[in-house]
């Protein structure tokens, strides 16, 4: 896959920078629940990531105990 270079200004952070996600969405399909960032970053409703070299990110949600449970 060809990496077009960001033309947003400022620019998009890179698809290994910690703050990848602030990047420009280009494509966005929330009936299949993904979006493709500028960087070539995938990002999932479930906060999971796909980034260009393959590399999976798994989901980061906080743990949620349904109520009155003594978890």
């Amino acid at each position: 896959m060809t990496v077009e270079p960001c033309w947003h200004k400022p620019p998009c952070p890179s698809a290994t920078a910690p703050d990848r996600d602030a990047a420009v969405p280009i494509a966005y399909h929330p009936e299949q629940g993904w979006s493709l960032l500028c960087n070539q970053v995938l990002i999932f409703d479930d906060t999971g990531e796909l980034l260009p070299d393959g590399t999976v990110i798994a989901p980061n949600r906080p743990l949620v105990t349904p109520a009155g449970s003594t978890a």
